[in-house]
């Protein structure tokens, strides 16, 4: 009982971050966050350097002068974050070779486990355009403060453990400045073409 309790707790606590995360993006959004009413954009995203998948650098430079997508998550995710990742695949796949001119980020939340080897392997399964980076736990805690990303590493049965973490998939523009939480919920052709209008 005191497990599932405590089971229970933790997912409240993870809904009502995930809550005020959607209420403040919705306020960055809409430029209520000022009394200009100008939006907000710097406040979300910014400056990182990680490591992608094939144990490079990465950083926020790389990306220049691409409109991008950002999302967080784990590989040992049993359901969001591949479920995600194949829908920002099939976005790319629609794309065809304008896909060129964009990139979509996965950007790990569990630095135990996810090392560029785990992520290149686990993205052999998605589209080659899809970047996944890691790095240190000071590096990843950084990259996630700039995005307003919640996770918490939460304990199983048997001394395994998984990651309650927010799932927005993030837009972002040539410069690197924040526009809007992607909206997923739609066909990838829809996404495809409103991506394409960005590039």
């Amino acid at each position: 009982m005191g497990a599932r309790t405590s089971r229970l707790m933790v997912m409240f606590t993870a809904f009502v971050a995930g809550l005020a995360l959607c209420l403040g993006v919705i306020l960055v959004v809409g430029g209520r966050g000022s009394g200009t009413g100008a939006i907000q954009t710097a406040a979300i995203g910014g400056p990182f350097h990680l490591i992608d998948q094939d144990g490079r650098p990465f950083s926020d430079k790389d990306l220049k002068g691409k409109t991008f997508l950002v999302f967080f998550g784990f590989t040992h995710c049993p359901d969001v974050c591949p479920t995600t990742l194949f829908e920002i695949s099939e976005i790319m796949r629609n794309l065809g070779p304008e896909a060129d001119r964009t990139a979509a980020l996965f950007i790990s939340v569990d630095p135990e486990r996810d090392t560029p080897q785990a992520m290149k392997d686990y993205l052999s399964s998605f589209d080659p355009h899809v970047h996944g980076l890691t790095g240190d736990s000071t590096a990843l805690t950084a990259a996630a403060k700039a995005y307003r990303v919640y996770y918490k590493k939460v304990p199983l049965d048997g001394g395994d453990y998984t990651m309650d973490h927010t799932a927005i998939v993030y837009l972002m523009d040539k410069e690197g400045r924040f526009v809007s939480p992607f909206n997923m919920k739609r066909t990838a052709e829809a996404a495809a073409a409103d991506l394409r209008r960005r590039l």
